[in-house]
């Protein structure tokens, strides 16, 4: 038996946070691709009844970065590779910069518009 739009299934709503029946909205070579949460009303992708994938927590994160051998998250650290040479030899004409004096700065805003 095939599926037709406006049939319920089981599906993970990634407003919930749960496991809910959904109304089908759009199917795709003969599958459902988008449904509608039946308790919340929020249309999204059909998850084949997935979760989310858990995001790190914070403490997570600065454990792995405590951790002397720890893979790097960011790419901040360098990956090995040698500059390149031709960063080296740009010159840079200070005088060009020119900090602002406080005096041309506005004063600051206080209260309300």
């Amino acid at each position: 038996m095939s599926i037709r739009l406006g049939d319920t299934i089981d599906d993970f709503c990634v407003k919930c946070k749960r496991l809910t029946n959904h109304h089908i909205v759009s199917i795709v070579e003969d599958a459902a691709a988008k449904v509608r949460c039946c308790s919340c009303y929020h249309d999204h992708d059909y998850r084949h009844e997935q979760p989310e994938p858990k995001k790190p927590t914070k403490r997570q994160l600065e454990e792995l970065e405590r951790k002397p051998g720890a893979a790097v998250l960011d790419g901040d650290e360098d990956s090995g590779e040698e500059p390149d040479e031709e960063d080296d030899d740009v010159e840079v004409n200070e005088e060009s910069f020119v900090a602002e004096e406080d005096d041309e700065r506005p004063a600051p805003r206080r209260g309300r518009r």
